[in-house]
């Protein structure tokens, strides 16, 4: 199994180069040189098995010789074993039709610690068996950097600094970064927005004589690893009712398009998805892309779901990839349009391939808050804002088929939404209780690629 470049002109690589090298040295994407397919009685035969054993099962084909079974059966169980939940990602029906997928049972209430607390034990193996140690740099809108900084603190073979817009996270979010006390994790208050702290952290990996001196790698969902991961509940949840011998859809509300194009890949291996949703709050860039053509930056607006407040959706280059028919030259065209003036015009073949997999839809902070309200009425079930937002655009969808809607955090993350929406102060689990005693240890950093790389440095060598 090889892994290419979505522009083309980087180097083949393994699963595990891929998964430590993140960005490609082009500026692409790594993506599978081909996607691997599950037949009808393979996905059939996933049916009453373990959350652990489908994992095993559906991402096994992608890694190659990378890991051993036993190696990738350990890291696998000992991803899942702090989850709050058995079943780690339980269905919730909303109404005759309609599912919730609740992916917040991990150690940081988030989806993206299905992914992250996976690819940190992969990093600890493939690192002690190399006898090398990394620096993994990352940017968040909230979610990304507080599940790395779980996954990756205390190891001896990673330093982890975390990037996240300063003022623009919840409380919740920012504590779950800033409290850690282990030595190998800093969390970096940036100025600006997450946008910007993207940008900083690919012109990282893009300065190469930085990136091979600290050693530079990425657990952004840049990196395919987190998306193959985030592939698994895709067909667990769909398995579950009823899949293969009936389709099933799926809302999905998403900010850098990771979480969807695991969708994508799901269906490629051969999960039967009829309609794959994509949910944006007032940042619509994806929306708006969806049903003009048009990907054009428009500044980011804050809101009561800040992990979807993004306007460059990194992951959605990799849907571009195959819409542009694998044209690595054609992609590399239109992401240096974006850089340099701000968008690109989708050319009408590729724009018709995107709308032949994906549709989309949008809710407003109102119409986010009045989600909450009726949700918790109707079903007695209490939704973040992201979560809310993918309920709403689900409903707008909602057919024949069933239709599972994600549910990306727990609610107590951002609480203060919930309670205005609802009335209801959503608590903390017990596990995590006592967060807004822990001490904060952040930096306030300025927008600025060469202070940045100045701090990394002398943190490297203190």
């Amino acid at each position: 199994m090889k892994y290419v470049s979505t522009r083309g002109q980087a180097p083949e690589l393994t699963f595990e180069e891929a998964m430590l090298t993140g960005l490609a040295r082009d500026g692409g994407l790594y993506v599978p040189e081909t996607i691997p397919t599950m037949s009808r009685d393979e996905i059939a035969a996933l049916a009453g098995k373990s959350y652990e054993d489908v994992a095993f099962a559906v991402m096994k084909p992608f890694l190659g010789d990378s890991f051993t079974d036993d190696e990738f059966k350990g890291a696998i169980a000992a991803a899942y074993a702090g989850f709050g939940h058995d079943a780690r990602a339980p269905l919730v029906q909303l109404g005759s039709n309609h599912f919730l997928l609740e992916l917040f049972h991990g150690p940081t209430l988030a989806f993206k610690d299905f992914a992250m607390q996976l690819i940190g034990q992969l990093f600890q193996i493939a690192l002690k068996r190399r006898g090398e140690k990394v620096t993994i740099v990352g940017a968040t809108s909230g979610d990304t950097g507080s599940a790395a900084i779980e996954a990756f603190k205390g190891l001896d073979a990673v330093n982890v600094f975390i990037l996240f817009p300063h003022g623009r996270v919840s409380d919740v979010q920012r504590r779950q970064m800033t409290t850690p006390s282990e030595a190998n994790v800093q969390a970096l208050a940036m100025d600006g927005d997450f946008d910007d702290c993207q940008a900083r952290v690919k012109d990282m990996f893009n300065d190469f004589d930085f990136r091979d001196g600290v050693r530079l790698a990425g657990v952004n969902s840049i990196n395919f690893a987190r998306v193959l991961a985030q592939v698994v509940y895709y067909f667990t949840s769909a398995v579950s009712l009823g899949a293969p011998d009936r389709k099933v859809s799926f809302t999905v509300p998403t900010g850098n398009f990771g979480d969807v194009f695991a969708g994508f890949i799901a269906q490629q291996m051969g999960l039967p998805i009829e309609q794959l949703v994509i949910a944006t709050n007032q940042n619509d860039i994806l929306h708006r892309c969806l049903t003009t053509g048009d990907y054009r930056t428009d500044g980011v607006k804050a809101s009561i779901s800040p992990s979807m407040d993004i306007q460059v959706s990194s992951n959605f280059e990799r849907a571009l990839f195959y819409a542009y028919d694998r044209d690595g030259d054609a992609v590399t065209q239109i992401m240096d349009e974006l850089k340099n003036e701000g968008g690109f015009k989708v050319s009408q073949g590729a724009f018709e391939a995107l709308k032949s997999v994906f549709k989309s839809g949008r809710a407003s902070e109102d119409e986010t808050l009045a989600t909450i309200s009726s949700a918790r009425v109707a079903t007695g079930e209490l939704l973040c804002p992201h979560s809310a937002v993918g309920v709403k655009v689900a409903n707008e969808n909602l057919g024949d088929t069933p239709m599972i809607t994600l549910a990306t955090a727990h609610p107590a993350k951002f609480a203060d939404a919930v309670e205005k929406a609802s009335g209801i102060y959503p608590a903390l689990p017990p596990r995590m209780a006592d967060l807004f005693d822990r001490e904060e240890r952040v930096t306030r950093v300025p927008n600025d690629l060469p202070t940045l790389q100045e701090l990394i440095r002398k943190a490297m060598t203190a």
